[in-house]
């Protein structure tokens, strides 16, 4: 995946990007190495398997909040569009009884329709974007709960359903590598949004918008529109992470969902996006989302109270955000 940066961007930014990943990741292979002497259980072939499997929902919601974030932005429904997507879904296959890719396409169509309407809504109506997805989070977790019935919606009708996660393409070529199909999906979604980032026009204008919002604007560039499918784009990945939700858990559940942005968000950050825009990389993400797993996961194994989780992935979050304010400092 190629290391992308703003178009004006100076080399220096991009040493300092790079030097911050490369920070990540360290920190990433340090609490690795950590929790593997504190617990002979961590390294075992089924905890991997359930770190990547959470990884791999948080993962994609980072993604999509990624693409946001380097425009400048800001998406704090992610979490609950992510549900208002499974919903959808349950929807369509279980009380519509409509055929598997129809309701894989609902979903997707549905979280790209909802973000259409927070980029119109912050592109058009000039609402900030904190308080333009803040006022969508609470639309659509209200949304959720009138569509389903305040009930959760299950698949167990719909074959296959819950193999678009839980089941492993690889394990049934390689039966020694159980991976999660839940895992391919989140980097495929990484690979695809990797090279929109760094190859199409849309990849371009969205670290430019994050650059200096107003140069593009006065260089004859319509930001509202790439700002719309910026914001569209990322809605249609958090369909993606609404189908993989629901297929780990084999239904929707409504009340799910909200909280989830924070940890799409500490990834972002923790990856080294920056939250004044203009700089980012999937691959910082992905680290960043790893870290956030592998940490959960380790603390959990070591029965730390889950109070002291969320103090500790606080803690970090602070400390990648001063990261990144010393690194702008030194531009």
């Amino acid at each position: 995946m190629t290391d992308t940066t703003a178009p004006a961007a100076k080399s220096g930014v991009r040493i300092s990007g790079a030097f911050h990943r490369l920070l990540a990741f360290s920190g990433l292979i340090a609490l690795v190495v950590v929790f593997s002497i504190a617990s002979p259980n961590f390294m075992q072939t089924q905890n991997v398997l359930a770190i990547l499997q959470a990884t791999s929902v948080n993962g994609v919601l980072a993604i999509a909040a990624t693409l946001v974030i380097i425009t400048g932005g800001i998406d704090l429904s992610v979490g609950t569009l992510m549900t208002f997507c499974a919903v959808i879904t349950g929807v369509v296959l279980t009380n519509l009884g409509m055929p598997l890719p129809l309701g894989i396409l609902a979903s997707i169509l549905a979280g790209t329709f909802c973000g259409l309407i927070s980029g119109t809504i912050i592109a058009k109506l000039k609402v900030p974007p904190f308080i333009a997805t803040l006022g969508m989070m609470l639309i659509l977790k209200g949304l959720s709960l009138v569509i389903s019935g305040t009930k959760p919606i299950y698949f167990n009708d719909t074959p296959g359903f819950n193999q678009i996660a839980l089941g492993s393409a690889v394990g049934s070529i390689f039966p020694s590598l159980p991976v999660p199909n839940g895992v391919l999906i989140l980097f495929l979604v990484a690979a695809i949004a990797a090279f929109v980032l760094s190859r199409t026009a849309l990849g371009r204008y969205t670290f430019a918008l994050g650059s200096n919002e107003e140069a593009v604007r006065l260089s004859g560039v319509n930001v509202d529109r790439w700002k719309i499918a910026v914001y569209a784009t990322a809605g249609g990945i958090c369909g993606v992470a609404g189908l993989l939700i629901a297929s780990r858990l084999n239904s929707a559940q409504p009340a799910l969902g909200q909280g989830y942005e924070l940890d799409a968000i500490a990834a972002v950050v923790i990856g080294g996006t920056s939250l004044s825009g203009g700089r980012g990389t999937v691959v910082g993400t992905l680290i960043g989302a790893l870290i956030i797993s592998v940490l959960a996961n380790g603390l959990r194994i070591l029965s730390v109270a889950q109070e002291w989780q969320t103090v500790v992935t606080g803690s970090i979050i602070i400390l990648a955000v001063y990261a990144d304010i010393l690194r702008r400092r030194t531009l």
